[in-house]
């Protein structure tokens, strides 16, 4: 039997604490200006403790790092929480060619691409998002891959396939040739009656989705001449909704029009994307019921400005884009001051990815205080993803998720769009 040396056994001894010892005993961070999440007031110079991928302690001054602390300067820049957006699409981005990408891009071609949106998303200080909508199971696998540490990205709710009518917003052959439509089923996230309702929904738990998306009226971007009729019936938002509860699944519903936004409020749905067309009626519904909006503003600006270019939407697209991206930001005005609950959302992948905090600008143009503005994509997303527990705040017990920006974004909102550090769960992915 081989005898180990005294040398060889000391390199072992050493290699083995090495390998158990953590990098840090603790991180601090020194925060010129702390916005936390649920304040209404930012704190000056505050220091927040890490340890692992938690928040331990928020505590007032500039704490002294004890021995094998690390610290972070961030003494001259505004610390929030990571920033969490309510809708995107990670698999996809807007351009010219983007109808016709579909025949000409494999599952693995927007998985590669997927990769490249979801590190810039992650970089421009959003560390959680709720991707509503892909094809093929990408943002899933997209999401294991993240949360598995191969690729850096945000953390990742997804729907996978929205849920559609025949012929509806999100069936995925809309728009195609007779011969290449096919019939497409709840497997392909188009259904037609309760029944297959029901089972498109368990078919999305089959996926792995975290969440159930749906297309309850006509869409801006579906090659398909409406924009905002209702193309589900009482009964097949019924079965979602009571099927989703079985599944511990929120609902999520894109929705222009009123008639098919008002059916889905009424049927007990989670939150309504976009809302354009939402009325008085309606708000008042959706504070009753406790539905969240999430109005992607950014989106109605970016169709509505690519409406006026010749040859960027398909002709059937265009006057939908020129007539209802414009009216976002009045609904989220009219909403905000009616009291309605309202969540951070952008549908980057419509305008593109890395953008989203443009989003707060629209915001504040549309009468909501910059604070506000802030919590709507921290606490109040945190509250809709049903994570308030672990996100949405610099408090104890929280996952640490910090970002900052140079500036003082309640003075200054536009600060938002320049972010200088990203952490996620405790480990930084970006300083500059």
């Amino acid at each position: 039997m081989k005898t180990r040396t005294p040398l060889r056994l000391a390199a072992l001894v050493i290699l083995a604490a090495l390998a158990a010892a953590p990098a840090y005993a603790r991180t601090l961070v020194h925060a010129g200006r702390l916005i936390d999440g649920t304040s209404d007031r930012a704190r000056e110079r505050v220091t927040v403790v890490i340890d692992g991928d938690r928040i331990v302690e928020v505590l007032a001054g500039y704490a002294e790092p004890g021995e094998g602390d690390q610290l972070i300067d961030l003494e001259s820049y505004t610390v929030l929480p990571g920033l969490m957006d309510m809708h995107v699409h990670l698999q996809s981005q807007l351009s010219k060619t983007a109808y016709t990408e579909q025949f000409i891009l494999n599952p693995t071609d927007h998985a590669m691409r997927a990769t490249v949106f979801a590190e810039r998303t992650l970089m421009a200080g959003f560390t959680t998002v709720r991707d509503l909508g892909d094809e093929g199971g990408v943002v899933v696998s997209l999401r294991n891959a993240i949360n598995g540490g191969w690729i850096p990205g945000p953390r990742i709710y997804t729907a996978g396939q929205a849920i559609a009518t025949t012929g509806g917003h999100a069936d995925p052959t809309s728009g195609w040739r007779r011969d290449l439509q096919g019939d497409p089923g709840p497997r392909e996230g188009v259904i037609n009656g309760p029944d297959e309702a029901r089972k498109a929904v368990r078919q999305r738990y089959k996926d792995g989705s975290d969440l159930i998306k749906i297309t309850a009226t006509g869409g801006v971007l579906s090659l398909a001449s409406s924009g905002k009729n209702p193309q589900f019936t009482d009964e097949e938002l019924r079965a979602i909704v009571e099927t989703a509860r079985d599944y511990g699944y929120s609902v999520a519903v894109h929705a222009h029009g009123a008639e098919g936004m008002k059916r889905a409020v009424l049927a007990g749905v989670t939150s309504i994307e976009h809302g354009t067309y939402m009325t008085d009626e309606i708000m008042q519904l959706m504070k009753k019921h406790g539905t969240y909006f999430v109005p992607t503003i950014l989106a109605g600006e970016f169709v509505a400005e690519k409406a006026a270019e010749d040859d960027y939407f398909p002709e059937i697209v265009r006057p939908k884009a020129a007539a209802i991206g414009p009216q976002i930001q009045g609904t989220f005005a009219r909403a905000y001051k009616a009291g309605v609950k309202i969540a951070f959302g952008t549908d980057s992948g419509v305008s593109p990815h890395g953008e989203n905090a443009r989003e707060f600008m629209l915001m504040v143009q549309g009468g909501m205080p910059p604070m506000k503005a802030i919590q709507c994509a921290t606490m109040e997303a945190a509250r809709l993803l049903r994570v308030e527990n672990d996100l949405g705040s610099v408090e104890h017990g929280k996952i640490a998720d910090l970002v900052a920006v140079a500036g003082d974004p309640l003075a200054d909102i536009s600060v938002m769009t320049d972010v200088r550090f990203v952490m996620k769960a405790g480990v930084v992915y970006k300083n500059e």
